[in-house]
């Protein structure tokens, strides 16, 4: 294979405010289109997961913070919450932009906010209605997409803390990231099922660890797909992509996300949408985090 046809995506831009964005170059965020499917393909554990959980706390509105292609957005408008999603990569945003204009003629989609913006300027991008929104969403993977530069998770833990100033008083934050301590620990991602997509492409992902330090300071993923051929009008294609991400292990996130509410929350863990019991012989492939902010 030929190196043009490797998406390579890290550090070839930077979003808006400096936020690195691992999708700029358009190539990588097509074919993640293709990876992740539309949003019928979601799969139905997930959705009636996410659904059954936001309305059980009475969610109206939902800011989607890592909107992406707005594969989530999409979900939770067609379930009738009323959508405000952001997301640094206007190549993501394209997807979601062009959804919402092909879908302008339905009430909920015609009031979809969309905006570029960043989790380090969160407070001043967007405008909260009232003390804030009823629900959070921060999923696939996405906050691990911001970098460690200074070493010292400053940035973390100022991205957790705009992003808790935009939930309510006990509304709720829906935040997930990989199970790294199991990569960090096999070298490798759990044999699991993908709980977010059901992908009709064959792909296959391996995993590397860049230690500085003697810390892991940056975990790559690198991706291959078979991107068939009614989609490239040719001979079916291999496309590969790569993604750089910085691990977060349970427990420390746990720490920083309680250090984001400033103590103020009721905090429950989930692997792969169950109950996650510390220990348990079935490795997750996701941790999600559901926050509830208290008074």
């Amino acid at each position: 294979m030929s190196v043009d046809s490797v998406f390579r995506t890290r550090s070839l831009g930077v979003a808006a405010e400096g936020l690195p964005d691992q999708y700029a170059d358009g190539k990588a965020a097509k074919v993640w289109q293709l990876y992740i499917g539309d949003t019928q393909s979601r799969t139905q554990e997930y959705k009636t997961w996410v659904v059954s959980l936001l309305k059980k706390e009475g969610v109206k509105n939902v800011l989607d913070v890592a909107c992406g292609t707005g594969v989530d957005s999409i979900m939770l408008l067609e379930d009738g919450f009323k959508m405000v999603s952001v997301d640094a990569s206007d190549k993501m945003l394209k997807y979601a932009l062009k959804s919402r204009w092909d879908r302008r003629k339905e009430p909920a989609f015609d009031q979809w906010v969309i905006e570029e913006s960043n989790w380090l300027t969160l407070p001043e991008d967007i405008q909260k209605p009232g003390d804030g929104f009823d629900a959070v969403i921060c999923l696939g993977n996405s906050f691990a997409h911001l970098p460690d530069f200074k070493g010292d998770q400053s940035d973390q833990k100022l991205a957790l803390q705009n992003i808790a100033t935009m939930v309510k008083p006990g509304g709720i934050l829906i935040i997930d990231h990989r199970n790294y301590d199991y990569i960090l620990e096999t070298g490798r991602a759990p044999q699991g099922k993908n709980i977010y997509y059901k992908s009709d492409l064959t792909q296959d992902i391996s995993t590397s660890v860049l230690w500085v330090e003697n810390k892991p300071h940056m975990i790559t993923l690198d991706y291959t797909i078979q991107v068939p051929q009614e989609t490239v009008q040719s001979s079916p294609e291999v496309s590969k992509f790569r993604l750089s991400y910085y691990p977060h292990c349970l427990e420390s996130f746990k720490s920083l996300l309680m250090a984001g509410f400033h103590g103020k929350m009721e905090h429950s863990v989930y692997g792969d949408f169950k109950t996650y019991t510390p220990g348990q012989s079935e490795a997750p492939c996701y941790f999600i985090h559901v926050c509830k902010k208290t008074v």
